[in-house]
């Protein structure tokens, strides 16, 4: 153990360097070494901070530089195999100077190997590190020279066989005149539980494979799933839905999402799990129509390692995943009776057993299930548990057409022109008021996500700075809507919605008055927006008060549906 002691000369490390210009080659004793330029190692450096972030850049840079330590203090013992302790440690620094990375200067040093006792202060002189910095950044209010304490801590650690960490007190990149670390045993330090983070084995190719995941998963989202962001409720129907959800969220109750396909259940029951008491808990999606039936079970209760053919190893299922969440499984029609019966009991007892085990484990899990088929049907034609279906219908909800609830589709276009709009990196200045009536008198037959489908081609097939309009949807919506869907048909509209004149040329030929003709429109209308005044002069593109003045010069029926 020595105190206050200065470094042995240096002329034997000197001699271990080679230069082998012929082969392209530099040499330190018997490891290969690199001439790098400062700035290179610079851009690096902030190429790494971009991409990574400030903290795994840091923790990354720590770790090579904990490597390139390691592999000079099993090189210090070949260089000085008969020298003292301290005098074969002083290697490390040395080679540090001699590297160009920096000077040191020993301020005080305790060592002691067979005890596993450390302790260093070192002054850091002309830091490469800190000078880059200083160049391109200005001054910091962290230290900077990331690679040469992952350096001092990685020579360190091995040559005492103990974890050993720097830290730097000082640093010309904060300001200071000096740069000033200090080493000792990892355990020794108070936050040891903050540090262990530089170990940890975050390699760059697992982070950026996560990011690419994640970014995948956005994106898949965003074009396909929709979020309770997405939820448009200007519709008394689906303002009461939201009030029934909030009393729903208020309990644990399983609820029962009926619809057509593409109504939004999956955005709902989302909705649902976001506003209740399990919120921070996972939110597991299972598509019981998309799965095999012979895989249904081991995707929902897991599946032991050995269960059958290619089960190399043992897995959790959705149920263990959701454990203190909610399980949404769509389309749960689809289940066979042998799955009915196991989802039954985990319902009642919150119990089940993986394939191929006889371990029962116990789950705390919501069920939220929905469909669109009718269950009572197949409860009676034998498809369906029927005590299955009591069990998962105590609370229903039945989230209607979007044909049904007009009210909300200007809405919801305009948040999915919004969305698909960041999705394609376009700048879209809205829809045109031609197409937006149309978009409102169409049946939609595949709903929400038919109308998703729609404006997201929109979307990529308009300019910048344009509105999406009827012509820029190419196939899109034309031919789709009709006058006579919009009109609901009619024997003497027929002829002229039928025809291939022009539409002013259609009415004119026909002789009929010009007032027969306003009448008829106003009555197929209200009749086709079920008596609602309001959306029946959406339909016309007028507002409420228009309409009912007309509605009144015939005498028309005023009440509103």
């Amino acid at each position: 153990m020595i105190k206050n002691s200065t470094f042995p000369a240096i002329d034997d490390v000197k001699a271990e360097i080679r230069f082998e210009e012929e082969k392209g080659s530099i040499w330190l004793h018997d490891q290969r070494m690199l001439l790098m330029h400062s700035t290179s190692f610079a851009a690096l450096r902030d190429e790494l901070c971009q991409a990574l972030g400030l903290i795994r850049a840091k923790g990354l840079m720590w770790r090579i530089g904990y490597a390139a330590g390691r592999s000079d203090a099993q090189l210090a013992r070949k260089i000085r195999p008969d020298a003292t302790d301290e005098e074969a440690f002083a290697v490390g620094p040395q080679l540090h100077s001699l590297e160009g990375v920096v000077h040191v200067e020993l301020i005080k040093m305790e060592m002691d190997i067979s005890s596993g006792h450390f302790y260093g202060e070192f002054y850091w002189d002309n830091s490469f590190e800190a000078d880059e910095y200083l160049k391109n950044h200005g001054i910091h209010t962290e230290p900077v020279c990331w690679l040469q304490l992952g350096y001092a801590a990685g020579y360190t650690s091995e040559f005492m066989k103990v974890e050993v960490f720097y830290k730097e007190l000082d640093c010309v990149g904060c300001g200071d005149d000096r740069c000033r670390i200090k080493g000792k045993p990892l355990a020794k330090w108070d936050d040891v539980d903050d540090l262990k983070k530089f170990y940890a084995l975050d390699q760059v190719a697992e982070t950026l494979f996560s990011l690419t995941n994640e970014v995948q998963e956005l994106r898949s989202a965003i074009g396909s799933i929709g979020q309770p962001e997405d939820i448009v409720s200007e519709s008394k129907v689906i303002l009461e839905i939201m009030e029934l959800l909030g009393k729903a969220a208020q309990s644990d109750v399983s609820v029962l999402m009926l619809g057509e396909t593409g109504v939004g259940k999956d955005v709902f029951s989302n909705y649902l799990h976001r506003i209740g008491s399990r919120s921070k808990a996972p939110f597991i999606v299972v598509n019981c129509a998309a799965l095999p039936k012979d895989l249904i079970e081991s995707e929902l209760f897991g599946v032991e390692k050995g269960a059958f053919t290619g089960a190399d190893k043992s897995r959790a299922g959705r149920f263990e995943r959701a454990h203190k969440g909610t399980l949404f499984l769509d389309e749960i029609g689809e289940l066979s009776k042998q799955s009915q019966a196991k989802l039954l009991r985990v319902l009642q007892t919150g119990e089940f057993e993986r394939v191929g085990d006889t371990r029962t484990r116990k789950v705390n899990v919501r069920i939220i299930a929905a469909t669109n088929a009718s269950l009572q049907e197949k409860v009676s034609q034998g498809e369906f548990r029927a005590d299955l279906f009591y069990r998962l219908n105590v609370f229903p909800i039945f989230i209607p057409p979007l044909r049904e609830r007009p009210e909300d589709i200007p809405g919801l276009a305009l948040k999915f022109v919004s969305k698909y709009a960041i999705k394609h990196n376009k700048r879209i200045m809205g829809i045109s008021k031609d197409l937006m009536q149309k978009l409102v008198i169409y049946s939609w037959p595949g709903n929400i996500r038919e109308l998703q489908n729609l404006i997201e081609r929109g979307v990529i097939l308009t300019d910048n700075d344009e509105k999406i309009s009827s012509p820029s949807l190419g196939a899109g919506l034309q031919g789709t809507i009709s006058v006579s869907q919009a009109l609901g048909g009619g024997d003497q509209l027929s002829p002229l919605v039928n025809s291939k004149m022009d539409p002013v040329d259609a009415v004119i030929t026909s002789g009929m008055g010009f007032e027969d003709l306003e009448k008829q429109i106003l009555e197929k209308t209200l009749s086709q927006a079920k008596g609602n005044v309001a959306r029946a002069a959406r339909i016309l593109g007028m507002t409420a008060p228009q309409y009912r003045y007309r509605l009144k010069k015939y005498n028309l029926n005023l009440e509103e549906g």
